[in-house]
């Protein structure tokens, strides 16, 4: 029977004539040649069907749509009877897939790549997807700077309809820019400009390896901003930069950039103006502006006062709120007029406020916190000074706040604020080693964020070299919905002083206190509470002269009313490692009269930081203490266990912890330790700077450091008949007499407890001083 065949080519060919054959109707399709596709992959792209009429240039069209798969090498049609037989010839499969030469691209990366653009093992291989896939990493590669990449790629047959795909990657190296020309500068010369760049044409000769001479697209454009971010804040409003070239020298490693620039005139501020519904008064609105009328145009400075109306409007609900500061040209040629063209928008409702990421944390804990409101107009400052509140309480790493339009309601946003949950204590809290206190061990629990809800806990039993403590401590910061926090403690300690490189002499106390604090706004709070102790002093042959005249003269147990209050305003960014913002706490105890020891305590105490970097991880921490106690009666000795301690970890590094202040006078050729101070000095300036290598940054903070401080003695204590002569003492506060040291510290929040250590070294150590390099502290509360 005989059989037409019609080529693709010759269907091809037939598609803009007209047909040439008489038409037919298909009784029947047959496909031949299929090994691995499917005839039903065939059927649903060639749009023929059986019973349908057909001439040669539906054929064409019908081959062309089936070609256009990328399934076949190729296609032939032929006629028998009226059967229609389609013969194809697949195109191969990926049997494996090579990469090699990539360094700058992960293979991962590559792979995942390929793979969406129809490139992997066991696909059908596509050669436009080959060459599209070289000019696409081309052109990758030449983003980056590296214009002699060059990307080739061998096919090889490895059996029946299969093929390997071997991709050669040579990435070359970056090309170095050798010259940058800026054409048009008349008001600033070309070095001025050429620093605002961080590309470099002309690394130094030893610091060379510092500089930016690696040409990429993204670097440049980056620059262009810079550049006319430079020009518009000094006043040149119409500057323009009207082309920048990038030439190659022939090798590809060397790049020339020409930058030619129109600097236009300079203008002054002229009218400042305001359009739209500002819904503010218009002198509230001038007093957020940062630019005044007479001053250099300066973009920065317009931006930065659209920015101050735009934040205010949402601290007043209007969250979507637009402002623009808009310059016109006056005729002079001179001046230039400031509209702000103000677009509020509707007022914003807060629908919903929700909290994702507290594991542990209670959502009412979170939630009490809020000064935003559900159903109350949308606040900016609110919903800020918000996020800041649950970072000081200390419980969270990190907080984010992120606003969504309610959809279809365009004047309703919701509120999420996603927390990451960090120790806020330590369960093993007494299982540590501390320089000054020795091993800690017992069953203890600090935790200042018990089972999520907020209070703080601590209870426990511990022992160490230097004391034995059973203690419970409760506090619930939201005593009532106010935010009048109560707090009560019980415990027993004894204390063996002689250990802590104090004095030799120790104590056992019992006591129990009670506690209130009162919000006054949000940052400042007041404290007050009640304290009762009874405290037993235990003296020994070399017990020092002061003290065993104290004990002789006073007795040696002491009842204690004390009354406490407190001041406090916290303004820092975090409760744990804080990078930003001040910290003031003043304190005073009161040992009411009719205990055995009437005395007064006072302390003040303050902190503030000046973040360097927009991100706050870099900054300067300024920090200091000052102390003041002494007896109420002029004819009463201070007791001298109260005193304030000075040295160590937390006061001035470098020195053994609590060992600075006036000798004490030795007996039977004991130490010459000290008893502190009734008066205390102490200060520290800190260098905070991220960890390098380390991702998590909240979790470590390295610093470098400056200490200062000491205690003092108003007035010596009495010691012993027969020993005055010995005495070494000296009262008064002379500052001249404070101790330096210098070193670095570092602070890391350890799944097991805090770790804090330091290496310091002491910049005016005298005779007698105990001084102590390395210092650090595990797994103690905090």
């Amino acid at each position: 029977m005989k059989i037409k065949t019609i080529g693709l080519a010759t269907l091809l060919a037939t598609c803009s004539q007209v047909a040439l054959a008489d038409s037919f109707t298909v009784s029947d399709i047959r496909v031949e040649g299929l090994q691995r596709v499917s005839a039903a992959s065939v059927f649903n792209a060639f749009p023929v069907n059986a019973r349908d009429q057909v001439d040669d240039r539906q054929l064409a069209d019908a081959a062309r749509k089936l070609f256009a798969t990328g399934l076949f090498d190729d296609i032939h049609l032929a006629r028998e009877g009226d059967v229609l037989i389609i013969e194809v010839e697949e195109r191969p499969t990926i049997s494996a897939l090579n990469i090699d030469g990539n360094s700058q691209l992960k293979e991962e990366d590559l792979r995942t790549g390929l793979k969406q653009a129809g490139i992997s093992e066991g696909q059908v291989l596509q050669l436009s997807s080959i060459d599209t896939m070289k000019r696409e990493l081309e052109g990758l590669y030449q983003s980056q700077g590296r214009y002699s990449a060059r990307i080739d790629t061998d096919v090889t047959p490895v059996g029946a309809g299969r093929v390997q795909v071997d991709i050669h990657i040579h990435e070359g190296a970056v090309a170095k820019i050798r010259q940058i020309n800026i054409v048009g500068n008349e008001a600033f010369s070309d070095e001025t400009l050429q620093d605002v760049f961080e590309l470099e044409d002309q690394p130094g000769m030893f610091f060379g390896w510092f500089s930016s001479d690696e040409y990429s697209r993204e670097a440049l454009a980056g620059d262009l901003e810079r550049l006319r971010s430079y020009y518009l804040d000094r006043g040149y409003v119409n500057f323009d930069i009207t082309s920048s070239q990038v030439s190659i020298s022939p090798d590809k490693s060397r790049i020339f950039i020409t930058i030619n620039v129109d600097e236009g005139k300079r203008y002054k501020i002229g009218d400042i103006s305001f359009a739209g519904d500002l819904k503010l008064a218009e002198a509230q609105a001038r007093d957020l502006l940062q630019i005044h009328s007479g001053d250099v145009f300066n973009r920065s400075q317009v931006v930065a006062s659209s920015e101050a109306m735009r934040s205010r409007l949402g601290a007043e609900g209007f969250a979507f709120a637009e402002v623009n500061g808009i310059p016109e040209v006056r005729d002079d040629g001179k001046t230039v007029d400031l509209s702000f063209q103000v677009t509020p928008g509707r007022r914003a409702y807060v629908r919903r406020i929700n909290f994702v990421g507290n594991t542990t944390t209670k959502d009412e804990v979170l939630r009490r916190e809020m000064i935003q409101m559900e159903s109350a107009p949308a606040s900016t400052e609110s919903i800020s000074q918000s996020r800041q509140r649950l970072e000081r309480l200390g419980f969270f790493k990190q907080v984010e706040v992120q606003t969504e339009p309610v959809p279809g309601q365009p004047d309703q946003l919701d509120v999420t604020y996603k927390v990451e949950e960090q120790p806020s204590g330590s369960i093993s809290a007494s299982l540590g080693y501390s320089q000054s206190a020795g091993v800690i061990y017992g069953a203890a629990l600090s935790q200042n964020n018990f089972l999520g809800s907020g209070n703080r806990v601590n209870v426990g039993a511990q022992k160490s070299d230097t004391y034995t403590s059973i203690n419970f401590g409760f506090t619930d910061p939201y005593w009532t919905l106010d935010g009048i926090s109560r707090g009560y403690n019980f415990y027993y300690r004894e204390t063996d002083y002689e250990d802590s490189d104090i004095s030799t002499y120790s104590t056992d106390a019992l006591g129990a206190g009670i506690n209130f604090g009162y919000p006054i706004n949000e940052l400042t709070r007041m404290n007050f509470g009640a304290n009762v102790e009874s405290l037993q002093i235990d003296t020994y042959d070399d017990t020092p002269s002061e003290i065993e005249r104290y004990v002789r003269d006073e007795g040696d147990k002491a009842d204690t009313l004390s009354l406490t209050g407190s001041w406090t305003r916290n303004d820092l960014n975090r409760g744990i490692m804080p990078t930003a913002g001040n910290y003031q706490r003043l304190a005073l105890e009161l040992a009411v009269p009719g205990s055995d020891a009437e005395y007064y305590k006072a302390r003040a105490e303050a902190k503030h930081f000046f973040p360097i970097n927009e991100e706050q991880t870099l900054s300067l921490k300024f920090s200091g203490q000052l102390g003041y106690a002494d007896a109420l009666n002029s004819n009463d000795p201070y007791p001298f266990y109260e005193n304030f301690l000075a040295g160590g970890l937390g006061s001035v590094r470098g020195y053994t912890s609590n060992t600075l202040g006036q000798p004490t006078t030795t007996r039977n050729e004991g130490d010459d330790d000290t008893l502190g101070g009734n008066v205390l000095v102490q200060g520290s300036m800190e260098l905070i700077f991220p960890m390098p290598f380390v991702e998590d940054k909240r979790s470590v903070q390295p610093s470098l450091f400056v200490d200062a401080g000491n205690t003092f003695l108003t007035e010596c204590y009495d010691v012993l008949e027969g020993d005055e002569d010995r005495r070494e003492c000296s009262s008064g506060v002379d500052l001249g007499d404070l101790r330096y040291s210098a070193g670095v510290g570092v602070s890391w929040l350890t799944p097991v407890g805090p770790l804090t250590f330091s290496v310091a070294k002491p910049l005016n150590e005298k005779d007698g001083d105990d001084t102590q390099v390395f210092q650090f502290s595990l797994g103690q509360t905090f």
